[in-house]
């Protein structure tokens, strides 16, 4: 990052062992916005989910997403409304390289809705685009990405940070 850049680092961490999720927790409402880049090598496959809360992670089907996919031959679309979690990526192929990093709007604002925009990209097979929204005014003080029927392999690398206002 260059000089001077907004992008302040919150929090980071290197997966010792596989996990089935990683969660952030006690997160300052300091920013603006935030970023969270993860990189992360699964060791079969599934997909990754995201769910956020204040005090607690939401379980219930307050989110809702829409993703744009595509794999270098085909594209497809999908959408998920009153959904337990965002939908926001799947790595189909053990031991590929992924990465994913969503960008997280206003997330301490408590007045309104919770909106993310997510790109995830795995090496060889896919490359999506995510909008989420997670249907509460409560401000975001927990993120937890999770892979759905498989785990992040050892070394997976999560950070988080917080965008200053301009």
């Amino acid at each position: 990052m260059a000089a001077g850049s907004t992008y302040t680092p919150i929090a980071t961490t290197t997966l010792g062992s596989a996990a089935s999720s990683y969660t952030f927790t006690g997160i300052s409402s300091a920013y603006t916005d935030l970023i969270l880049v993860a990189t992360t090598p699964p060791s079969a496959g599934g997909s990754v989910n995201l769910t956020m809360g204040n005090g607690s992670i939401d379980t219930g089907t307050n989110y809702s997403w829409t993703y744009l996919r595509g794999n270098g031959t085909a594209a497809s679309s999908s959408r998920g409304s009153t959904d337990s979690r965002i939908f926001s990526g799947e790595n189909a192929t053990a031991g590929l390289q992924s990465n994913l990093i969503i960008h997280f709007q206003n997330y301490s604002n408590t007045t309104t809705y919770k909106t993310c925009i997510s790109r995830y990209n795995c090496t060889d097979t896919v490359t999506q685009a995510t909008v989420g929204l997670w249907r509460s005014t409560s401000a975001i003080n927990q993120i937890r990405l999770a892979i759905g029927g498989d785990s992040f392999a050892a070394g997976a690398t999560f950070t988080l940070y917080g965008i200053a206002a301009a």
